[in-house]
């Protein structure tokens, strides 16, 4: 009879943990302005119970990272951490900084010169 904690793991699948379960159903972030390159940092640290993931995203984030960073150090989604990350923004646990996210698409024409300098080596 397998162990507790072996219930939760399948060597070949990974935790049994579905990413549904872990944002409670939810599929959409409240906070759409969320993109990979938002930087996240811890803000405070309440004693609440937070879920696991939560807690996680909190430890990570004493530094500024990513969200794709956060994501690639979780082994979760995209989506799954934007919703998360969501919750602690909106529980004044997280800051984003603003100023590291583009403010416009990079001009085409500039993408095209790089490209073809880049063809050229």
């Amino acid at each position: 009879m397998p162990r507790d904690d072996q219930l939760w793991l399948d060597g070949e699948s990974g935790p049994l943990v579905r990413p549904y379960a872990m944002t409670q159903g939810r599929t959409r972030p409240a906070r759409p302005e969320l993109d990979v390159v938002t930087q996240l940092l811890t803000s405070r640290r309440d004693l609440r119970s937070f879920s696991v993931e939560h807690e996680e995203i909190l430890r990570l984030c004493v530094r500024p990272l990513s969200l794709a960073e956060v994501a690639s150090y979780l082994d979760t989604p995209i989506v799954v951490v934007k919703v998360l990350v969501s919750d602690l923004i909106d529980q004044g646990q997280l800051t984003t900084d603003a100023k590291a996210r583009m403010a416009s698409p990079p001009d085409r024409a500039v993408l095209e010169t790089v490209l073809e300098g880049l063809r050229r080596l």
